[in-house]
């Protein structure tokens, strides 16, 4: 019977979600505790693969349980989190549909993306610190253009082994916040310190969102004007493109489903 597990993990602690040979990967250690718990070796497969660093909150994956065994999912649940390591956390297992699938059955995907320009030792981890002003304005200008579907081929790690590069994008914007410990406990800003870039789509390409980061930064930082990005995505071409941003700000934040499969 197939089961869907809700997850978060702290990308740092991993070469990424897919499992690999000779590194530490979620899915890896995912399928090496329900291996375990189960009594037999277990597949998982997740809603979309996330790079080295990147974290993950709200995560779906999907596994099968082997038929003569069976499971409490709220005590499966709590032996996970026993079991697995700190970085990650599991929410909740319960019963799905033998149809349902964690990757193809998911229409949409969300990241969030950390940028901050103060020195705060809090935000280190999870966030990007730029050391020179953006123009928020020019970059949500920029980050419109990028709405619709269009192939994404400039925002693709070359080596790709996608059959398409054709991706429809619904949300793409940049926003200032404030995180908790500037919130509940008054750690010195100013305003505009910390900002955050969404994107929501129906799927997106390896190294895509970070690729896009680092465009939208050099339009931030007035190297390129807003009209660039079209041009981009019109010329296909990767090196044309700004530099990857690191992994380590970038959240996978959510995947959405149809009412039968939540």
């Amino acid at each position: 019977m197939r089961h869907s597990v809700r997850l978060s993990y702290d990308g740092s602690a991993f070469c990424g979600w897919q499992i690999q040979n000779n590194a530490r990967t979620v899915q890896g250690e995912l399928e090496k505790a329900l291996s375990t718990l189960l009594g037999s070796p277990v597949s998982v497969v997740g809603a979309g693969r996330t790079d080295t660093e990147v974290n993950a909150i709200n995560y779906i994956a999907h596994f099968d349980v082997p038929d003569h065994v069976s499971i409490n999912p709220e005590q499966l649940c709590y032996k996970l989190n026993a079991m697995l390591p700190r970085e990650i956390a599991v929410h909740e297992v319960c019963a799905v549909s033998d149809e349902f699938h964690a990757r193809f059955d998911a229409r949409s995907r969300e990241y969030h993306y950390f940028v901050h320009f103060c020195k705060d030792p809090f935000c280190e981890k999870f966030s990007y610190r730029m050391r020179y002003p953006l123009d928020i304005k020019a970059m949500n200008e920029a980050a419109r253009l990028l709405l619709g579907e269009h192939d994404f081929s400039c925002f693709e790690k070359v080596g790709g082994n996608n059959t398409t590069s054709v991706c429809t994008v619904t949300e793409a914007s940049w926003s200032v916040y404030k995180p908790t410990h500037v919130q509940m406990m008054g750690f010195p800003y100013s305003e505009g310190d910390y900002i955050v870039f969404r994107i929501r789509a129906n799927r997106f390409l390896r190294n895509m969102v970070r690729a896009i980061v680092g465009s939208l930064i050099e339009v931030g930082r007035g190297k390129k004007a807003p009209s660039w990005i079209a041009d981009l995505i019109a010329s296909g071409n990767r090196s044309d493109a700004g530099q990857s941003v690191p992994g380590k700000a970038l959240f996978f934040s959510g995947a959405e489903y149809s009412e039968s499969h939540k």
